[in-house]
């Protein structure tokens, strides 16, 4: 279990991320269109994937933001943004936003928050994910990661594009 906070308050994630050198967990998650993308989609790719609470946030909205802009100057490398929204709401906000390249998946079906060690297990956002990076290689071996101590902070975006 990891602790981070929300506005000072302390509250607990059901895990640990990842730890860089290992194989990254497989996931399953739905996209906008209700179809279904797993880790073995990107083989091949290197895989930033921006993880947090909702995108209806203004934190939340301004890393999908940041990693769309920084997406299209990255070689060989995919974003997925990643939280518990239901796919209409990353459609939605995609749509409005002019979002074109990065992908999102919510794991509302799966148990991606478990296996990443992300979700929320306690506080105003038990269930939700909490505020992390985690960079993938193209072997699928983690490469770096980031889980940010104040969810109303921005992630260190330098930090996941220099482990690329």
């Amino acid at each position: 279990m990891a602790t981070v906070t929300l506005q000072g308050n302390a509250f607990n994630t059901i895990g640990t991320l990842p730890e860089v050198g290992t194989k990254a967990p497989n996931f399953t998650l739905v996209e906008t269109d209700l179809s279904e993308t797993t880790l073995a989609d990107y083989a091949g790719s290197k895989l930033i994937l921006n993880i947090f609470p909702s995108v209806d946030t203004g934190v939340c909205a301004t890393s999908i933001r940041t990693f769309n802009q920084k997406a299209s100057d990255l070689d060989d490398t995919k974003v997925l943004c990643v939280s518990a929204d239901l796919p209409f709401a990353a459609a939605r906000f995609c749509g409005a936003e002019g979002i074109k390249n990065v992908a999102t998946g919510s794991s509302f079906r799966g148990s991606f928050g478990v296996d990443y060690g992300v979700s929320f297990s306690d506080g105003p956002l038990a269930g939700l994910l909490s505020r992390s990076i985690v960079v993938i290689d193209e072997t699928g071996t983690v490469v770096h990661t980031e889980q940010v101590a104040e969810t109303t902070e921005e992630p260190d975006y330098a930090a996941a594009i220099a482990a690329l």
